[in-house]
């Protein structure tokens, strides 16, 4: 639980984003708290896009994927945008492999 508590520091909104800074792991229980924790926002209206920072990020499993195309689902009702930013070359091949590219914007850490 504490390390869930760490991750509120992680959510800040600028303008209409929803900057969300990931942790070095993504599975099923830091997922499930980030989608909470967006849906939150989101609906509070404090935000209509959201931007996940994978700057930190070393592993992500199919939980990543679902918190992603989830949170894709709510934005576009708001007719917002999901980014991924600082993504590395692992992230990205996830990314690519699961069709979320179609569905996001994607920003590489460097060409890769």
């Amino acid at each position: 639980m504490e390390n869930m508590e760490k991750m509120e520091q992680y959510f800040k909104v600028i303008d209409n984003y929803l900057m969300v800074k990931l942790p070095e792991e993504i599975d099923h229980h830091q997922a499930g708290y980030i989608s909470k924790s967006v849906d939150k926002l989101l609906l509070e209206g404090r935000a209509n896009s959201v931007v996940f920072d994978f700057e930190a990020t070393r592993f992500m499993d199919s939980s990543g994927i679902g918190l992603i195309a989830g949170r894709y689902k709510k934005v576009v009702c708001f007719d917002g945008k999901v980014y991924a930013i600082n993504v590395d070359k692992h992230i990205k091949r996830i990314l690519y492999m699961s069709g979320l590219d179609k569905m996001i914007e994607i920003v590489c850490k460097e060409k890769n």
